[in-house]
């Protein structure tokens, strides 16, 4: 009878389900998408402003994913997947422009949702592609 009293909570642990995975960070999409607006930024050769924006981009990508990492500490060793670069689109210019208008419009939304220790980063990297994007105007 002990025997039995004892071994029931063990059972009971053993046979229920592991808690549900967090939801992905929302962080991980800004780092996305910063790293392949920085891919379409090294294409535009002819922009005087370009590699700068790429390079701005890049640090964006890297200070995301670098808080990404530290709230959720990656399983392995191996660093996000690079951006697959979709074709050139028609043109290049426009497009950077739009991503840097969705990029600002991504982060703007995402201040607000996110913890105070993160805002301020989210909110940085917003204004900086406001202002990556004035370059452009």
């Amino acid at each position: 009878m002990l025997f039995a009293v004892a071994v029931a909570p063990l059972a009971v642990a053993c046979t229920t389900e592991p808690p549900a995975p967090p939801p992905p960070d929302p962080l991980s999409a800004l780092a996305a998408q910063a790293r392949a607006d920085a891919a379409l930024a090294k294409t535009l050769t002819t922009v005087p402003a370009a590699a700068e924006i790429a390079k701005a981009r890049e640090t964006h990508a890297g200070l995301l994913q670098a808080e990404v990492d530290r709230e959720r500490p990656p399983l392995s060793s191996t660093a996000p997947p690079a951006p697959t670069i979709p074709p050139t689109p028609p043109d290049p210019l426009a497009a950077l422009r739009t991503a840097l208008d969705d990029a600002v419009r991504e982060a703007s939304a995402l201040v607000a949702k996110v913890p105070t220790y993160r805002a301020g980063l989210v909110g940085s990297v917003a204004a900086g592609c406001a202002s990556l994007r004035e370059v452009l105007s």
